[in-house]
This record gives C-alpha cells, sequence and structure tokens, in this order.
C-alpha cells in the first residue's frame, strides 16, 4: 500500500514539473507564418492535420521522396506469404542526409516546439512497407503510443492511399476530451488489453464507425498526428502501403527507452547497409 502511495505522489510531482516546464518555455516559444498556425490548430483540436508535401512547401522535399523511392526498391522481398500475421518491413533512414534534412526543416521545427511546448527531440525516420492481412492485430488494432506527454509524428504516404490500402484512421480528440465518458470507456479498454490494442467492435460501443476519421489521399499526403493523445490504428488493408514515419518527443521524453528504434539496430540501417555494398 505504501509503495502504490509513493508511486501516486512521484508521478504527482513528475506531471507537476512538466506543465510547469511548458508554461516556463511558452515565453520562448518561436512564431510560426499563418499557414502553420493553422496546422498547430487543427492538430490541437483533432490529433491530426491532412496535409500535402506540396502545401507544405519545403525545399527538400524533392530529395526526400527521390531517396525514398530509391530506398523502397531496394527493400528485399519479404518471406512471409505463408503467414496469417505478416509484420511490417522497416528500414531505418535516420542516418540518410535527404531524410534528416527534412526532418531538420527550421518551419516545422518551429510546429513542433510550438505544439509541444518545451525544447524538443527528433528521433529518426522509418520506411515502413505494411502488407496485406485477414484481420486485425498490432498496429491494426486501435491503439495510442507512448514515448511522451505529446508526440508529434508525420506519416507521408509514398503510394496512392484507398480503402483497399489500409489507410490510417483515428477518432477525433473532440470526441474524447480528457473529461468525457467516451475518454474513460476506450482508454479502460484499452487498459484491460495490456494497452495492445483494441479492435474495431470494441471501439463501435463506445464511438460509432460514423465518427472514425480514415486518412485517405495520393501519394505525397502528409498526416501529422500526436499519437499519444489520439486513438489511432491501420486499417485492414488487402493491398501493400508505403509510407515515412518521423518521430519527435520533448528532450527529454517521458519514456526514452522506447525511442531508441528510430537509430539503434532494431531494425536495418539504411546507411549501414550503403557502407558495405560501398565497400564491395
Amino acid at each position: 500500500m505504501f509503495s502504490v502511495i509513493k508511486r501516486k505522489i512521484s508521478t504527482l510531482s513528475f506531471d507537476l514539473q512538466y506543465y510547469v516546464a511548458r508554461w516556463k518555455h511558452s515565453r520562448n516559444l518561436p512564431a510560426l507564418e499563418g499557414r502553420d498556425r493553422h496546422i498547430l490548430k487543427v492538430l490541437k483540436k483533432e490529433g491530426v492535420c491532412v496535409t500535402t508535401l506540396a502545401d507544405l512547401g519545403f525545399n527538400s522535399s524533392a530529395e526526400l521522396l527521390k531517396a525514398a523511392y530509391q530506398q523502397l526498391s531496394q527493400m528485399e522481398n519479404p518471406k512471409n506469404n505463408h503467414l496469417d500475421e505478416k509484420l511490417p518491413q522497416i528500414y531505418t533512414v535516420t542516418g540518410l542526409p535527404e531524410f534528416y534534412t527534412w526532418a531538420m526543416e527550421k518551419r516545422l521545427l518551429n510546429l513542433i516546439e510550438n505544439y509541444i511546448g518545451l525544447p524538443i527531440a527528433f528521433h529518426g525516420v522509418h520506411l515502413r512497407k505494411d502488407f496485406p492481412s485477414k484481420h486485425q492485430f498490432g498496429t491494426l488494432l486501435w491503439h495510442s503510443d507512448s514515448e511522451d506527454r505529446r508526440i508529434f509524428k508525420i506519416f507521408i504516404y509514398l503510394n496512392d492511399v484507398e480503402e483497399k490500402t489500409g489507410p490510417f484512421e483515428y477518432i477525433p480528440r473532440s470526441l474524447t476530451s480528457l473529461l468525457s465518458w467516451n475518454y474513460f470507456r476506450l482508454y479502460y479498454k484499452l487498459w484491460k488489453s495490456g494497452y495492445r490494442g483494441i479492435d474495431d467492435d470494441e471501439v463501435k460501443t463506445v464511438i460509432p464507425k460514423s465518427a472514425w476519421k480514415s486518412c485517405l489521399g495520393p501519394a505525397g499526403t502528409v498526416l501529422i498526428v500526436d499519437t499519444k493523445n489520439t486513438l489511432h490504428h491501420g486499417i485492414v488493408r488487402t493491398e501493400e502501403r508505403s509510407t515515412l514515419f518521423f518521430c519527435y518527443t520533448a528532450n527529454p521524453p517521458e519514456r526514452p527507452e522506447l525511442c531508441t528504434q528510430y537509430w539503434d539496430d532494431t531494425y536495418p540501417r539504411a546507411e549501414l547497409r550503403q557502407q558495405i555494398e560501398n565497400g564491395r
């Protein structure tokens, strides 16, 4: 009993420090352009903002796409046709300059800092290919991420995404505000699952499917998402989907051990593969 109380007090103390730090940093937040203020407003209200590389207007986008398609063409075909649950194929591309340059665009960093409200950390980039599946498992289940109190992730579609390709889907934060009954019902279900995720049938008992938002779009569509505070998943797909995943948090994040996957050897690292090939 004493240990439980001690943990509660410790959690409250860390939470208080977090909110005080955000309040102090609020006077140091960088100014935003009008188009970026719009993204920030939508993100705070809904948890997701959908835009495009063209609308963002970064000079580095052309090189980013060129490098992404080059890396995608070099991905080895996985021998997974016999599996009912085909895990995504992921390459870490953080160490390649085209991806890092785009990730460090000044306008983008200013936007992220305004949303997170603290000095920020860029953790890295994954190039990811998701495969057809007949049922929900893994990230196809509804879930939220755990790296930090606020997480800023960017997903870029590398192919046209329709229903058959399995778009990103989410529940708007306006329907699950922190003090709402919907919030408690959904996150209680998530807690009961051991935070492994909940399926469509469970979500439907709280939020009707008509209120779910599916993010369809052509190649070059950009999804800006707070994956901590927005319940989300990928739809079961019948065709492959390829995307880039960028991850940012406060510096330091609440759970730094969950962020190492973007630069360590959890997944094949593209720059190491290039070094090996160039050495032949």
